[in-house]
């Protein structure tokens, strides 16, 4: 076994919280159901959708959008805010919409309605048939929210000219239906809406305006850890962890979920957000009050792209930009070029989903499509399931584009069906669809779409592979995994080498793993983890796992002890399907038993390493291995001692635990002494495709979806045991270390601060290329040595209660002392040290990032900070913003941003500036000992998006650099000092 019981600190805490949880509650949450009304007016509507009727739960929508109707009218009162907002709305009264003449009645079967919608066929415009279908999202968006103030006819004739103003970088206003969070990035969400209405009541309006106007789905899935593993009784002592060290913030969560409307909250242990969202919150299409029209969504995770593959348009956005979405600020963004990925041909047998991701991902990578979308077509999309469309579209953040968008076809339908949604909710979902040219019929002839440019890809050429050992875009066939691994020991240290010396490479480790002998060498697997939504979303990867470990089984082969083995499933119908398969019980000898219902190893959470394994690879410095079926694998983000982590299927994860070491040949070399002492290899315990899907046929049906996500509000004894004031206003503790009122508004008053350049700024922290946000703002655990350490220490919290980064997200104070502390950065400033420090240039000294920013801070100095290519890639952390501008960051200047981190970057007032092309610190010869000024006028109208600045330093080099702000909205923002001021700004006003 490998970790029958917690770690030592894990323990303590386990043993605390079983006395206090499990004083069962009986309490229960649900989402209520509600016939249908007769078609309302915008008053009625508005007010529905804000108040929570009476029969309704406080902490959910009060909707059942699964059947295709929406809330009888009983309101109780009417609150000033809603009135506000039905004035608002009932100019947008059909009479008076620009398109009125196009809202269309759409006729159900057997008589009667499904209610009205905009109409993009009745707009008898040719240029419609030749759009994208991710642009005609758009476009009926633009259509049905135009009030030619927020949204005007001019944006919906940029859309409609889309061949011609894409090119442009022209700008757009996009108002998404609904909003997504997970709760490291709700959190700090939920605090922001909490200030924010201390802020107003500061400015003597009315709080009660900082109020979701759509809705708001919020899933604790971020918080559980694999504290226990290899352990029946897993699930249970890893959710008791999670609410003992989480207490506190689950309760200001559920705290949110009453205070603010429109807010639905999913209690911890349910499942990964995207895969929930997935089988669960995705409405497809919807109907609020008779009115028809599809589903969008963004969320403040990344991978909110997973939803594009059941024909949902959506993606993810930094928590700033959500907090605007979600008070009914139309997002800006400009209008996206399309790259038409044709799909042609069939995976051959034995080719998994994964291996298809790993492959896309890197041709798209090649391809450039940074800002763009992606829409799959072709004969080949009829080969792929929803879940392997949902598993290509999660991973759009690693190949860079917006969205990886599969229209609504008949595969679609066949998905909704098996995932529980209704006959009827399916038949309007497909008419509406129809009847909008938003629906791919491929038995039926279509039109030639138009696309920015063209990438194809035959599916009987994808190979088996994996992706790493620290980007998912750098894959590696099977068959050359072992030559690249063995080039990756040699080559100097870099996202493809580790620099190991020859006479070492073969060292071998012995140590003692609770009285059995065991050993180490480079490459070594010590974490196996089936684990993400990217793929335990899928069946046909789960039970191909789930094969893989009865086969050897069947064969007497056993993962070796030492390595740490989990399975975290993104919903509880993997569950229900593995065991109905009959082949849990083989994952569970395998040492994969399931740990929880959540992220887990993908996002840091892996839980500590046996003493005996971990003291083995850091007294001898080790490479050892890390193989999960995640999206992520950037250094140090899956565990600080697995400096080599491939993302592989969760079958691959099965076999490299068997082989317990990624320096193998599959094809070639055996992995492992069968029981009849023969040698087994790869190709004996790997199920055919024939084999999977008779499986997955026989084990995956509609009732377990439904019976699954029937009492997913439920809760659990101890989410509904959590006890929460009824205030409209948080009364925030002083003394807490999860949940701190942050400081953005402190003095704010009507008056926008305007714009402003920087002058004579140090330069805090110089990087070369893939800063990630894992190195700005890391969500793993928190370094005994490090300064945010040392507050929690001087505030009486033990180093066994620190939790992670992720989980601090709602206290400043932690993750301003948290940010640019991965262990792992490389800053140009320390000539080679690598870790989270940094030079104070006047002084000379080397402190901490956090400690050298508040000595500048203090002095009333500026900072900047300089950057390669791809900065801010990764996760979409708005903390990865607001971290540096509370250290005192005053720009950014980089060769390239990752699209979210850009707008996040502004979001918080901070200048994003890129170097010309061809050029960088390097090749300007900047050190980063210069001191920068960057002189941007003082009046905001004198600045234009994409602009041209001039950088000046002391030591009498100039350069010139592109602001970005890449929209007139931007700008606004920047005047105004962030996107949240002008958010009440402008509220205050209304």
């Amino acid at each position: 076994m490998y970790i029958a019981t917690a770690s030592s600190s894990a323990s303590a805490l386990l043993r605390a919280s079983r006395a206090r949880f499990f004083s069962s509650s009986t309490s229960t949450l649900s989402r209520t159901f509600l016939p249908s009304p007769p078609r309302a007016s915008p008053r009625s509507f508005t007010a529905q959708r804000l108040l929570s009727s009476s029969a309704a739960t406080r902490w959910s929508h009060g909707v059942h959008w699964r059947a295709p109707y929406t809330l009888r009218s009983q309101i109780r009162a009417i609150a000033p805010v809603v009135e506000r907002v039905q004035r608002r709305i009932a100019t947008m009264a059909p009479e008076s919409h620009p398109f009125k003449e196009h809202l269309t009645s759409l006729p159900k079967p057997g008589g009667g309605e499904y209610g009205k919608f905009y109409s993009l066929t009745s707009l008898k415009d040719p240029r419609i048939d030749r759009l994208p279908y991710s642009i005609r999202i758009l476009l009926e968006s633009a259509i049905r929210n135009c009030d030619n103030f927020q949204v005007k006819k001019e944006d919906v004739e940029k859309i409609l000219d889309w061949e011609i103003t894409a090119p442009k970088q022209v700008e757009i206003p996009f108002k998404p239906a609904r909003v997504l969070l997970q709760d490291f990035t709700g959190v700090p969400a939920v605090v922001d809406l909490a200030v924010m209405r201390d802020a107003m009541n500061n400015l003597g309006s009315d709080s009660n305006k900082i109020n979701p106007l759509v809705p708001v789905d919020l899933v604790v899935d971020h918080s559980v850890q694999v504290d226990v593993a290899r352990s029946e009784n897993a699930v249970q002592a890893n959710m008791e962890l999670e609410f003992s060290r989480n207490q506190e913030r689950f309760a200001f969560l559920k705290w949110g979920s009453t205070a603010f409307q429109n807010m639905l909250v999913v209690p911890p242990g349910s499942g990964i957000v995207h895969q929930v969202n997935l089988e669960y919150l995705g409405r497809v299409v919807f109907n609020t009050n008779g009115l028809l029209y599809p589903d969008s969504v963004v969320g403040t995770d990344s991978h909110t792209t997973m939803i594009d593959g059941l024909g949902v348009a959506g993606w993810g956005v930094g928590g700033i930009e959500a907090e605007a979405t979600m008070l009914g600020q139309p997002m800006s963004m400009v209008l996206p070029g399309v790259v038409g990925f044709k799909l042609s041909g069939k995976l051959n047998n034995g080719v998994t989903a994964t291996d298809l991701v790993l492959t896309v991902t890197q041709m798209l990578r090649k391809h450039g499509v940074v800002g763009k979308f992606v829409e799959f077509y072709g004969g080949g999309m009829g080969e792929l399931s929803l879940a392997d469309r949902a598993t290509i579209a999660n991973m759009s953040p690693e190949y860079g584009a917006t969205m990886g968008f599969f229209p609504v076809d008949h595969v679609t339908l066949q998905y909704l069906k098996l995932t529980g949604r209704t006959d009827e909710t399916v038949a309007m979902i497909e008419g509406y669809l129809r009847a909008n040219k938003l629906f791919v019929d491929y038995n039926e002839p279509e039109s030639e779409r138009v696309y920015s440019s063209y990438l194809e890809l035959d599916l009987s050429q994808v190979e088996p592979c994996i992706s790493g050992p620290k980007r998912p875009h750098d894959r590696v066939t099977l068959k050359d995994m072992k030559a690249d691994w063995h080039a990756c020991l040699d080559n100097k240290v870099g996202f493809k080498g580790f620099a190991i010396p020859k006479e070492v490479q073969d060292k071998e480790v012995k140590f003692s793993f609770h009285g059995q002998p065991a050993e180490l060498k480079h490459g070594s697997v010590v974490i196996a983890a089936i684990t993400s939504c990217t793929n335990t979303s899928n069946p046909s990867v789960m039970l191909g796992a789930a094969l893989v470990a009865k086969k050897a089984c069947d064969l007497g082969l056993r993962v070796k002890p030492w390595v740490k083995t989990s399975l975290a499933p993104g919903s509880g119908v993997v569950t229900k399907y593995l065991l109905q398969s009959g082949l849990q019980k083989y994952l569970n000898e395998q040492g994969f038993n399931i740990v929880g219902y959540g992220c887990t190893t993908c996002i840091g959470n892996s839980g500590d390493l046996d003493e005996s394994v971990a003291s083995a690879i850091a007294e001898n410095d080790m490479v050892a291995a890390a193989v999960l079926s995640g999206n992520r694998n950037f250094e140090g983000r899956v565990h600080p001692l697995t400096r080599a982590n491939y993302l592989a299927s969760p079958p691959l994860v099965v076999a490299y635990a068997l082989a317990g070491t990624v320096d193998i040949d599959f094809d070639k070399e055996p992995i492992g002494t069968g029981k009849d002492g023969k040698s087994v290899y790869f190709r004996d315990i790997w199920p055919s495709s024939e084999e999977i899907a008779q499986v997955v046929q026989s084990s995956v049906l509609p009732e377990m979806f439904r019976s699954t996500y029937k009492s997913i509000t439920k809760g659990n004894p101890m989410w509904n045991q959590l006890s929460v004031p009824e205030t409209k206003l948080y009364s925030w503790d002083p003394n807490s270390t999860y949940i701190h009122e942050p400081p953005y508004f402190k003095g704010m008053t009507m008056d926008p601060p305007g714009a402003h350049g920087v002058k004579d700024a140090y330069c805090l922290l110089n990087f070369g290329d893939s800063i990630t946000t894992d190195h700005i703002s890391p969500a793993g655990s928190i370094h005994k040595d490090s300064p945010a350490a040392k507050y929690l220490l001087e505030r009486g919290v033990d180093r066994k209660d620190f939790n992670s980064y992720g989980s601090r997200r709602g206290n400043d104070e932690v993750m301003a002392r948290g940010t640019f502390a991965n262990i792992r950065l490389v800053n140009k400033l320390l000539n080679g040290e690598v870790g989270p420090k940094t030079v104070h240039v006047p002084s000379g000294e080397k402190l901490s990032v956090f400690d050298a920013a508040m000595k500048y801070k203090s002095a009333g100095q500026d900072t900047i900070v300089l950057a390669g290519a791809e900065y801010g890639s990764g996760s979409s952390r708005d903390w990865a913003a607001k971290g540096p501008m509370l250290l005192g960051v005053k720009a950014v200047i980089s060769k390239s941003f990752e699209r979210i981190h850009r707008s996040n970057l502004v979001g918080m007032g901070i200048i994003p500036l890129c170097f010309k092309a061809g050029e960088d610190a390097d090749t300007l010869g900047l050190t980063g000992h210069e001191r920068y000024t960057i002189d941007l006028p003082s009046n905001i109208s004198e600045i234009k998006p994409g602009q041209d600045v001039t950088v000046t330093t002391d030591s009498g080099k100039s350069f010139v650099c592109t602001v970005r702000f890449d929209t007139e909205v931007e700008l606004a923002y920047f005047n105004h000092g962030g996107i949240l001021p002008y958010v009440i700004r402008n509220l205050s006003k209304q």
